[in-house]
């Protein structure tokens, strides 16, 4: 059987996988950063215009004012948190769980689904397959074709553990 280094990547590769992390990254940290510094932020409205599956318990979540500040302070910090993982490449994997974790979260809030209409329309026309699914897809890659360990912190942390 052969063994092969998960990390031989080409110049290229490893060059265009690591790029992409940091601009998901950024995306994710960027987010965080600007729901935490705009005053009065919530995510009422969004969870409110839910109109998926699980609409029933997103909305039953919006409409329970005890839970609303802790929803919103797990949204506003899993996001910085996601995004500093991500772009310092530490704890690469735990960061992309959570990624997923959100992006599915946000695409049962919000489908990209026939006879659907949202309070904020959508950036462009959308059939099943919207930006939070091309996202979860480029998430999915990355968590498959890591980097942390040969560009990130997690090379540091991990130099002396076999990957």
């Amino acid at each position: 059987m052969i063994k092969k280094n998960h990390c031989d990547y080409s110049r290229c590769q490893l060059t265009t996988l690591v790029v992409l992390r940091v601009i998901i990254g950024w995306y994710f940290l960027y987010e965080g950063l600007a729901k935490l510094l705009t005053p009065g932020w919530t995510s009422y409205g969004y969870i409110m215009d839910s109109q998926g599956i699980f609409a029933g318990l997103f909305k039953a979540l919006g409409q329970n004012q005890s839970l609303m500040p802790l929803v919103d302070a797990i949204n506003i910090y899993a996001l910085i948190i996601i995004g500093l993982f991500l772009v310092l490449g530490l704890f690469e994997k735990i960061g992309y769980l959570g990624a997923i974790f959100l992006l599915v979260l946000y695409y049962l809030s919000h489908p990209a689904a026939l006879h659907t209409t949202y309070l904020f329309p959508p950036e462009g026309s959308y059939l099943w397959i919207n930006k939070n699914i091309v996202m979860l897809c480029a998430v999915v890659v990355l968590f498959v074709f890591p980097t942390g360990k040969r560009i990130g912190l997690d090379r540091i942390i991990f130099k002396n553990k076999k990957a």
